[in-house]
């Protein structure tokens, strides 16, 4: 059910809105009394009150005559539709206020729920987060273990890339596909994941909103519920990084991404990440000519 859910949209992720989906134009119409006829009971009552069942009008002497209920029944049934009811309204006031939170002040995680838990700079891309390799570093070593739980460090350059030398911990992902694994794993409350690339400007934070949109899609019931809501892009690259904290890089060194021993390994990693892009956009075209 995920993969299905995850892999509609392109990487621009236009998404479709899943009601379109349903929607059938072929269908033969259906008749009255086949419709009654396939319904269950409790179908029936919803679309179909019976006399015992209460209206919502106010027909207290209605209610009254009903036989079949007691008075602490009836009480009872009362109170939920009212509890039912009084919960709709708060929950469309909570996203409201959740909205409004983000709009009016960038501080707050993706959620809502809470400030980012790191300081943050001015960096490339000013609709993320950015931090400091000074900031990183100290993540690396600890110095945020009181506040933070977890922590993930996505590496977006290529193979060859990470082999010359990456930040300790560090996982590489370069491909849409091993991103949408995270979404698979467990998460944990204040966990943060920190992206980066060659120089944070391109790959690092593409994938970073990737991550993100579909993080969104996979939540959409849960607006505004994430499993990744606090992510970072750090500023400057693993170069940057590199040249300011070189004892936290394993093995201790910097391979470029056009390194001239590695002509053939770029072109072949650059080929096999577009074949995945033009696959989602072969799918999403597929997809929306059926509309």
């Amino acid at each position: 059910m995920l993969s299905k859910r995850l892999f509609d949209t392109d990487d621009e992720f236009d998404a479709i809105s899943a009601s379109v989906s349903t929607l059938s134009f072929d269908s033969t119409p259906v008749k009255a009394d086949d419709l009654m006829s396939v319904m269950t009971p409790n179908i029936k009552r919803s679309l179909f009150p019976d006399d015992d069942d209460d209206s919502g009008l106010g027909m207290d002497d209605h209610i009254n005559f009903t036989p079949s209920l007691t008075k602490s029944a009836k009480r009872q049934r009362k109170e939920d539709d009212n509890s039912r009811c009084s919960k709709r309204p708060k929950v469309c006031t909570d996203i409201k206020a959740v909205v409004t939170k983000l709009e009016e002040n960038d501080d707050f995680i993706a959620d809502g729920c809470r400030l980012y838990t790191l300081p943050t700079v001015t960096g490339k891309n000013s609709d993320l987060k950015s931090i400091t390799s000074q900031t990183l570093a100290d993540v690396v070593n600890g110095d945020y273990d009181d506040v933070i739980s977890d922590f993930k460090i996505i590496d977006c350059r290529y193979p060859y890339e990470f082999e010359g030398g990456h930040i300790r911990g560090a996982e590489n992902m370069y491909l849409h596909e091993t991103i949408l694994t995270l979404l698979r794993q467990p998460t944990k409350d204040k966990q943060i994941v920190i992206f980066h690339c060659e120089f944070s400007s391109e790959r690092g934070p593409k994938m970073l909103r990737f991550l993100r949109s579909k993080d969104r899609e996979l939540n959409k019931e849960n607006y505004p519920s994430l499993n990744f809501p606090e992510m970072y892009i750090l500023d400057g690259g693993y170069k940057a990084f590199f040249n300011g904290q070189p004892d936290l890089c394993d093995p201790v060194s910097y391979r470029p991404m056009l390194h001239s021993d590695h002509s053939e390994d770029l072109r072949h990693f650059r080929v096999k990440s577009k074949s995945w892009t033009a696959g989602e956009k072969r799918r999403f075209a597929r997809k929306a000519m059926r509309f």
